[in-house]
C-alpha cells in the first residue's frame, strides 16, 4: 500500500430510506359487491450499517465515494400484502475505525470486531394499511398512513491503526528502517525529518511461523500533544498498540531526555498510555565500538527506568533478540493487582 492510499479520516454524509405508504385499498371481487378494507402496510425503509471488516487496512475508499442512501420502503397492496423493505446500505470500514457525529463530535461507537454491524440510521416505518383502522363504527375506512421518512447524518470516519506493536520516536530516529527490516513493508526511507506521514504497517514473522503486527507512525516532535506538527493526526494511532516501542538514535545528545520528552507528549495526549507495556531501542548502534558501547551502558542502566536494547537495522544487529523481547511482552501473563 502506498502512502497516498492510507486515509485515516474522511467525512460522509448518509440518509436511510422512507417508510412506504400503507394502502387504502378496498377489497373489490366479481361476487363481492362491498367487500371491506384490505389494504396493506408499507414496507420499512433501508438502514445504514456500518460493518467491520479485518481485510481493510485504510478508508480510501471513502475517499471518492461520501454519499450513502438506503432504499427507500415499497408501499403496501391491496390483499393485506405488505410492501417490501428498502435496501439496506453497508458500509465495510477496517477494524479500528471510530464513527463519530460531525455535528456535535460525539463518539458513536467503535469498530473492533470482524463483521461486527452497527446501525447507524434506522431506516422509518411503514405506514399501516387501512385494515387497521376497521372497527364496527368504521367499516370502510378509506384512509392509510403515510410511511415515516428516514433520517439523515453526516458522520465523521477516524481510522486508528490496530498493531501489537507501535513504534515511536523522534523523525529520522529510523523506524521506518526498522520495520523494514523485520517485515515484508516498503516503508519510504530517507535521511530527512518527516519521511513517513503516514502510519506503515508490517507483519513481523518470529518462530515456528508465528507473527505479530507492527505499526511505523509519523514522528514525534516537541509540542505534539498541542497539535504542533502532525500533532494528533498521528497520536491517536498509537491508543491501540499494547505495546509501544520508543526508538531512540545512539547518536542523540541525552538518550534518557529524548525518552523523557516522548513519554511527556505521550502523557500529555492521553495518560492511559502510560499504562502500555514499553521497551527502548537504541538504535543505528553499529556506529559504536565495544568500549563506547559498555560506557553507554554503564550510564543507560543507572537512567533508564525500562529495559532497553541496542539494534542496527543496517547491519542487521540485535534484530533476534528484540523480536524474542517483543513477543514476550506481547504474551506475558496479565500481572495480579
Amino acid at each position: 500500500m502506498t502512502e497516498g492510499n492510507f486515509v485515516d479520516y474522511v467525512k460522509v454524509y448518509v440518509s436511510s430510506g422512507n417508510g412506504g405508504r400503507g394502502s387504502a385499498h378496498l377489497r373489490r371481487e366479481k361476487f363481492v359487491a362491498k367487500g371491506g378494507p384490505d389494504g396493506g402496510d408499507g414496507g420499512r425503509g433501508g438502514h445504514v450499517i456500518i460493518k467491520g471488516n479485518k481485510n481493510l487496512w485504510t478508508l480510501y475508499n471513502f475517499k471518492f465515494k461520501k454519499h450513502f442512501r438506503a432504499g427507500h420502503g415499497g408501499d403496501g397492496g391491496k390483499q393485506t400484502s405488505t410492501g417490501a423493505n428498502g435496501e439496506d446500505v453497508y458500509m465495510e470500514v477496517p477494524l479500528g475505525t471510530v464513527v463519530r457525529d460531525k455535528e456535535t463530535n460525539e463518539i458513536l461507537f467503535e469498530i473492533t470486531e470482524d463483521g461486527e454491524e452497527r446501525i447507524i440510521l434506522e431506516g422509518g416505518m411503514g405506514g399501516l394499511g387501512n385494515w387497521h383502522f376497521k372497527s364496527s363504527t368504521n367499516q370502510t375506512p378509506r384512509y392509510a398512513q403515510s410511511g415515516i421518512e428516514g433520517q439523515e447524518k453526516e458522520l465523521i470516519l477516524e481510522l486508528k491503526v490496530l498493531a501489537d506493536v507501535g513504534l515511536v520516536g523522534f523523525p529520522n530516529a529510523g523506524k521506518s528502517t526498522l520495520l523494514s527490516v523485520v517485515t515484508a513493508a516498503k516503508p519510504k526511507i530517507a535521511d530527512y525529518e518527516f519521511t513517513t506521514l503516514k502510519p506503515n504497517l508490517g507483519i513481523v514473522e518470529y518462530r515456528d511461523y508465528q507473527t505479530f503486527v507492527m505499526a511505523d507512525i509519523p514522528g514525534i516532535i516537541e509540542g505534539a500533544a498541542e497539535g504542533k506538527g502532525l500533532g494528533h493526526y498521528f497520536l491517536r494511532h498509537i491508543e491501540r498498540n499494547s505495546t509501544l516501542l520508543f526508538l531512540i538514535p545512539a547518536d542523540a545528545k541525552d538518550i534518557k531526555e529524548q525518552y523523557d520528552i516522548l513519554l511527556d507528549e505521550l502523557r500529555r495526549y492521553n495518560p492511559e498510555m502510560l499504562d502500555k507495556d514499553r521497551l527502548i531501542a537504541i538504535s543505528k548502534s553499529d556506529m559504536l565500538d565495544d568500549e563506547l558501547k559498555a560506557e553507554m551502558k554503564a550510564e543507560l542502566d543507572k537512567t533508564l527506568p525500562i529495559d532497553y536494547l541496542f539494534i542496527s537495522s543496517v547491519a542487521q544487529k540485535g534484530i533476534m533478540e528484540l523480536k524474542d523481547k517483543l513477543w514476550q511482552m506481547l504474551n506475558a501473563e496479565p500481572s495480579e493487582t
